[in-house]
């Protein structure tokens, strides 16, 4: 018996860089390094520790869509342990919202073949958190998110959902559409072995002829989303430096009291 499973992952601007709009409203994301979304990575380890517990044969297949860049995405995910990727680059995908970006995850997903498909809480950029539930929902399979465990026994994943008030036991029969939350378990770091084997894996490159897809159902036409207009967020000012030679407190309980904290 084997086991199929699909992760999805994203190739995101770094948060540390100096990001900012393109002409055209989206993410300009020529002018700042890229890397595979943190939260992704999450999904990554879920998936190597089910095909570690299993004892069916297990193939990990790690997707994206994005610019040629992503493939770096891949290739940190593949030298985590992945087995196996798939990067969907079209020029026509250029300003896809998460609703036409879950159209073509899902397409690519049917096409490579699944069982369970695993995705982070949400991206580190647009931080929708709502393309799991657009896979299962285009896919017509359940969805078990938000999860801070999960494993797979026979034909059913099960997991643990945490929230503030209690922790919820779900299961769904397979296939299905999970994503784990960063409590899931820390990601492992790539070992020197793992990278090396990492650049003899296969890595499939598709385009949107290859998903049976038209250009106007992507991209900035297809979006049912899109942003009207955006302002820089202003320099951060200098802040108040107070000297403390025995007035010190009394100076910051009069600069608390101005602004109402106290």
């Amino acid at each position: 018996m084997s086991l199929r499973i699909v992760v999805t992952v994203k190739y995101v601007p770094d948060a540390t860089g100096d990001r900012h709009f393109a002409d055209d409203l989206t993410v300009d994301r020529d002018d700042v390094d890229g890397l595979l979304s943190e939260l992704d990575e999450y999904a990554v380890e879920q998936a190597l520790q089910i095909s570690e517990n299993s004892d069916d044969d297990v193939e990990i297949t790690v997707l994206t869509v994005g610019p040629e860049d992503a493939k770096d995405a891949l290739r940190k995910a593949l030298s985590m342990g992945a087995d196996k990727a798939v990067h969907v680059e079209d020029d026509d995908l250029h300003g896809t919202d998460a609703i036409g970006t879950s159209l073509v995850l899902a397409k690519a997903i049917e096409k490579a073949g699944y069982d369970l498909v695993i995705s982070g809480l949400a991206s580190t950029d647009g931080t929708m958190g709502v393309v799991p539930a657009l896979l299962a929902e285009r896919l017509g399979v359940p969805q078990v998110t938000l999860l801070s465990e999960v494993s797979v026994e026979g034909g059913t994943v099960k997991g643990r959902r945490d929230g503030d008030a209690a922790s919820e036991q779900l299961e769904a029969s397979l296939p299905a559409v999970v994503s784990v939350t960063d409590q899931s378990g820390e990601a492992r770091y790539p070992s020197f072995k793992g990278i090396m084997a990492a650049k003899k894996k296969p890595v499939e490159s598709w385009d949107l002829s290859d998903l049976d897809l038209e250009a106007g159902e992507v991209g900035l036409e297809g979006a049912w989303t899109k942003v009207d207009s955006a302002t820089q967020r202003p320099a951060r000012t200098a802040g108040t430096i107070v000297k403390d030679e025995g007035e010190g407190g009394k100076q910051l309980a009069e600069f608390l009291a101005g602004q109402k904290f106290i």
